[in-house]
């Protein structure tokens, strides 16, 4: 079974794939993005040339729509797959084919889907979604992380995975679990190890706007020192000790 989440936060351009199922290293095939251009989940049967295909026709300017048309038209496996995409301005598509293992189907929003298969019933895929919408405001790995946790399968799950892109052409978080009795939690706690340090060193990165990104990490060195002494105080850890140092 698997169910995921695709979606884009409209104030920022972001987009984002969050995925969980039954079957080892899901992030390695369904997860597909490109920043500014879109985010294809391609899953069931899985035909990873949805996703690259997918985003190679987003990239030239295909609506969502027409690329599920010829996508699909084109394969002769197209009843035991499911994908679903969107564009970076939020326009967005599903396919669910008709073989495809009971229950499975898709939920289309605005500025997000969410589809699933092997599924224990239709409410998995309405319950992410509901709490996906429900959780506006907060920061989309949040949103994302909440909206699959509320719809967990409860027939079990191998691995998952939650990806963040930015406009730039990589990610600004990719965090997966390949292997585990609890991904979901897994995904959680490496979230978490993710807001000490890295996420706060990955402001300082090159962007096609700034292609020498921050030379001057002091400012990111005392926000983390200013975090590290609050959860010192708070009884935590320190970042400095939880991660590896950040790249000279």
């Amino acid at each position: 079974m698997t169910w995921s989440i695709v979606a884009r936060e409209p104030e920022t351009g972001n987009l984002a794939i969050a995925v969980a199922t039954r079957f080892f290293a899901v992030g390695s095939i369904v997860p597909h993005i490109r920043g500014g251009i879109g985010a294809v989940a391609t899953q069931a049967f899985a035909n990873p040339f949805y996703g690259i295909d997918g985003l190679a026709m987003l990239a030239t300017g295909h609506a969502p729509g027409e690329i599920v048309e010829t996508l699909s038209a084109r394969d002769e496996g197209r009843e035991q797959r499911q994908f679903h995409l969107i564009d970076g301005k939020g326009n967005n598509a599903a396919f669910t084919g008709a073989k495809c293992v009971d229950w499975a189907g898709h939920l289309v929003d605005d500025n997000v889907s969410v589809a699933g298969n092997m599924l224990a019933g239709p409410q998995v895929i309405a319950e992410t979604l509901a709490t996906f919408k429900k959780t506006e405001g907060k920061p989309l790995a949040e949103r994302l992380l909440e909206a699959m946790r509320a719809g967990g399968d409860k027939r079990g799950k191998q691995s998952a995975a939650l990806v963040i892109y930015r406009d730039q052409d990589y990610a600004w978080l990719n965090i997966r679990v390949d292997d585990s009795a609890d991904p979901l939690t897994e995904l959680e706690r490496l979230y978490a190890v993710a807001q000490e340090r890295y996420l706060h060193v990955g402001e300082t990165m090159p962007t096609r706007q700034n292609p020498s990104g921050m030379t001057d990490r002091r400012e990111i060195d005392e926000k983390i020192a200013a975090l590290d002494a609050a959860r010192i105080a708070e009884g935590g850890r320190s970042a400095s000790f939880a991660t590896a140092p950040a790249p000279s």
